[in-house]
């Protein structure tokens, strides 16, 4: 908005040309992003706790847990608000990347918002906790997918690389093309639905999910600069995506808001993000990824997040396996883990809240080098 407001003043006022720089766009998103979550934090906490919207705390956390039963959640409202609105405020509004992206976040982050207050409601009324049925949320999930990857498939960001396809880490202009739309359809939809639900998992500690996820953001805003110049894409041998440097200014915006938002959430979190939050974060990444054909970079940039729901699948498939083979009491003696998710098995062992976070964190960061690395490891 504010680019629409200024850019035409340019020829009266030299100074306001700063608007024309993504860079300087992008730190007024992030500083916006983190004095709006100062200023609506509070409040949407205070709100919170009047009503009572206090965590559902899972089943087969550790017991340490149980006082997070009266901490208020669908504390995503937090920096969705604020993410969104810098967006709006510092990036060019009718670029298609940040609109893509400002769609599949709100989408996720209602159906989060669905399934947290159908969670609330339930606890309310004495019922079990099991929020919005499954089976509804990931039929919700693929739809987003679906739309997004019809939608690409149809009318291609950029039309010289075609809508279904991707590239690759570590390979020089090296561009898979889909030969069949509905499998880069569904590869989308997987992407997408995948990413979500792997910070939904991840989301269980406090700081956890947003310090690893404004770590992934930044890492992202990286990549959406270096793709959206002509200059770097040549020197480093990457495909060229005109406009797709809008996306720096969406990524600082939610590094920002999450910023923001960890005020609130560090140990001993005031609010948690709730599915609002995660749903949306993990549906961010994943689009942002896709409209950039980066997608299998969330292996280096998601890394923790891959950590975590390998851990949930692992503990599963071999719970059962041994369930089937040798009955429940070997199963339940004989389990991978400790606990799954993977933060869970290390709280078990007796890592403290704190040093499990930040070692996560530190893990983020690695991966977060990594996928830096892959721009000259080529």
């Amino acid at each position: 908005m504010l680019y629409y407001l200024f850019i035409p003043l340019v020829p009266q006022y030299h100074a306001l040309n700063v608007f024309n720089y993504i860079t300087f766009r992008a730190a007024g998103a992030a500083v916006t992003a983190i004095l709006l979550s100062f200023m609506v934090g509070p409040l949407i906490i205070r709100q919170l706790n009047v009503e009572a919207n206090y965590q559902v705390v899972r089943e087969g956390t550790p017991d340490t847990h149980v006082i997070k039963g009266t901490t208020p959640t669908m504390g995503g409202l937090i920096f969705l608000f604020s993410a969104l609105v810098a967006t709006v405020l510092w990036a060019r509004l009718f670029s298609r990347y940040v609109l893509l992206s400002l769609f599949v976040t709100a989408a996720m982050g209602a159906i989060g918002f669905l399934d947290d207050s159908l969670k609330l409601k339930q606890k309310r009324l004495g019922l079990k906790n099991e929020g919005l049925v499954e089976r509804y949320k990931l039929i919700g999930q693929v739809s987003i997918g679906l739309v997004l990857g019809i939608y690409l498939w149809l009318f291609p960001l950029s039309p010289e690389l075609g809508g279904a396809s991707t590239t690759l880490p570590f390979y020089k202009y090296l561009l898979i093309t889909f030969s069949f739309p509905v499998l880069y359809v569904l590869f989308v939809t997987f992407i997408l639905t995948g990413v979500s639900n792997a910070v939904n998992i991840t989301d269980g500690l406090d700081g956890l999910a947003a310090g690893t996820s404004a770590i992934a953001f930044a890492t992202l805003a990286i990549f959406a600069y270096l793709i959206g110049r002509v200059d770097t894409t040549r020197y480093l041998g990457i495909f060229y995506l005109q406009h797709s440097g809008e996306l720096t200014v969406y990524c600082m915006a939610m590094v920002g808001a999450l910023i923001g938002f960890l005020w609130f959430n560090t140990y001993p979190a005031q609010i948690f993000m709730g599915d609002t939050g995660s749903l949306a974060l993990g549906g961010a990444l994943g689009a942002v990824a896709i409209l950039l054909k980066s997608e299998f970079l969330l292996v280096f940039v998601g890394l923790v997040f891959i950590m975590e729901t390998v851990s949930v699948i692992l503990q599963r498939f071999v719970f059962k396996y041994h369930k089937r083979r040798h009955g429940l009491e070997y199963a339940q003696k004989n389990r991978v883990f400790l606990r799954a998710p993977l933060h869970h098995h290390y709280e078990v062992k007796g890592w403290s809240e704190q040093q499990t976070v930040v070692r996560f964190w530190i893990i983020g960061i690695i991966g977060a080098f990594l996928a830096i690395s892959t721009l000259k490891l080529r």
